[in-house]
């Protein structure tokens, strides 16, 4: 079974398909082939010293939506890793729901480009980042 199925099967029973999220606190809300929708209700145990949102918070969220993205993307034995990642922040962020809305910009063979929009309760843009991702085949792929 792709990847695909199994993440949509894991919502469909009511669970999690992102183990991160258990420890985070965030949850998959959606998942179609080359889109997933990541949310979070950030609070205080979510801050940074500064008493904000911790930006590492909103980098892994993305991360999560767009690398989910990408592997809703992959064939039965492929995995994929992520190669780099970019955060833009444009908002600060107090207790808050947010929403990672991750999308295949280009998918390709070996290298895809992903995209995710992360944006508070109102809608409003809290975080752009992009990001670089590898499909893994063959031994590369086993265990993984």
């Amino acid at each position: 079974m792709a990847l695909l199925e199994k993440m949509r099967a894991a919502l469909a029973a009511g669970q999690n398909p992102i183990p991160l999220g258990e420890m985070m606190g965030f949850r998959a809300v959606s998942i179609e082939a080359g889109v997933a929708v990541i949310e979070i209700a950030a609070g205080p145990e979510h801050y940074n010293p500064m008493g904000t949102v911790h930006g590492g918070v909103c980098c892994a969220i993305a991360d999560t939506a767009m690398g989910i993205a990408h592997a809703s993307l992959l064939e039965e034995n492929e995995t994929s890793t992520s190669l780099e990642i970019k955060i833009n922040f444009v908002r600060p962020i107090w207790k808050d729901t947010l929403t990672a809305h991750g999308r295949a910009v280009k998918h390709g063979r070996t290298v895809s480009l992903m995209e995710c929009d992360v944006l508070d309760a109102k809608s409003r843009l809290v975080a752009r980042a992009s990001g670089t991702f590898m499909t893994l085949r063959g031994e590369q792929a086993t265990g993984r």
